[in-house]
C-alpha cells in the first residue's frame, strides 16, 4: 500500500507539471523570447517536442495514477476515492481551462493545501483506517514548503508572467514586495515546524536546533537570492533542499518523539 500510496503521488505530480508545460506553450506564455534559453523550464520550446506526445503522456499518467488508485478503493472504501477525484480535478484545472488556477493568485494556497493536506489525509487513512482532522494540523509544515515552492518560481519569473499577463500572486505584490513576503512565509514555516514539533512532544526538542543549524547554509543562500528569472535554477534547488531538511527533522521529531517521551 505504501509503494503504491508514493506511486500514485509521484504520477499525479509529474501530470500536472507535463500538463503546466503543455498550457503555457499552446498559450504562449512559454516562448523563445521570454524563457531566457533556459532549456530544461521550457522543455517544448527548445527541445522540439510534439505537443501531442507531450498531453498524451501527461493524460497517460494521470490515467495510470488513477489505475493504481483502483486498488487503494478496493482495500479501503470511498474515502481516497473522493479525495483523489478532488486531486485529479485540481491537477486538470490547475494548468488547464480558460483562466488555470497557476494563471491567478492561489496557485500556492491550491498546491500547497492538494499536495501538503490532502495527499497526506488520504494516505493516513489508506495506511491506518482512521479519517483524522488533527492530519491536518500536522501537515501545515508541509502544506507552506509546497507552496514556497510555487512562490520561488512566480517571484523569479514576475517579469516574465506579468507580460503574458499571468495575474499570479507574486505578479500583484510587485518586484518589491514579493520577495519580502515570501521571506517572511519562509520564517512562519520554521516557526510552524517548532511550535507543531514541540506540541506534538516537548522531548523532541533538541532536534529542532539541529534542524535550523543543518539548514542554515541553504536559508542563507536563499534568503540572498535576488529570486529573478536568471538566478530561478538555484532558487529552486535551494527552497527544494529546504523542504527536504525541514521534511526529515520534522519527521523525525513526529516519529521519534512519542518513543522518547516513553523512556523519559
Amino acid at each position: 500500500m505504501l509503494v503504491v500510496l508514493f506511486a500514485i503521488c509521484v504520477l499525479m505530480q509529474s501530470a500536472v507539471n507535463v500538463f503546466d508545460d503543455y498550457f503555457d506553450y499552446k498559450k504562449g506564455t512559454d516562448t523563445l523570447e521570454n524563457s531566457s534559453n533556459d532549456k530544461f523550464d521550457a522543455v517544448l520550446v527548445y527541445n522540439h517536442v510534439s505537443p501531442k506526445a507531450v498531453l498524451a503522456y501527461a493524460i497517460g499518467l494521470l490515467a495510470l495514477a488513477g489505475l493504481l488508485g483502483i486498488y487503494v478503493i478496493y482495500e479501503c472504501g470511498w474515502i481516497p476515492l473522493a479525495i483523489g477525484l478532488v486531486g485529479a480535478i485540481v491537477v486538470v484545472l490547475y494548468a488547464g481551462g480558460k483562466v488555470p488556477l497557476s494563471h491567478l493568485p492561489v496557485g500556492e494556497i491550491v498546491s500547497g493545501f492538494v499536495m501538503g493536506g490532502l495527499i497526506p489525509l488520504a494516505c493516513c487513512y489508506a495506511l491506518t483506517g482512521q479519517l483524522d482532522a488533527k492530519v491536518l494540523m500536522f501537515a501545515i509544515p508541509v502544506m507552506i514548503g509546497i507552496g514556497l515552492i510555487n512562490a520561488t518560481n512566480n517571484t523569479c519569473d514576475i517579469e516574465k508572467d506579468a507580460a503574458v499577463e499571468r495575474d499570479t500572486l507574486a505578479v500583484r505584490l510587485g518586484r518589491k514586495k514579493a520577495p519580502r513576503i515570501y521571506k517572511a512565509f519562509v520564517i512562519v514555516w520554521i516557526v510552524c515546524i517548532i511550535i507543531l514539533a514541540a506540541l506534538m512532544s516537548p522531548s523532541a526538542a533538541p532536534f529542532l536546533p539541529l534542524m535550523v543549524l543543518g539548514a542554515f547554509p541553504v536559508l542563507r543562500a536563499l534568503f540572498l537570492n535576488p529570486l529573478i528569472q536568471q538566478s530561478r535554477d538555484g532558487a529552486m534547488a535551494q527552497i527544494v533542499s529546504l523542504n527536504v531538511i525541514f521534511a526529515a527533522f520534522y519527521c523525525l521529531c513526529l516519529s521519534l518523539g512519542p518513543q522518547l517521551n516513553w523512556l523519559l
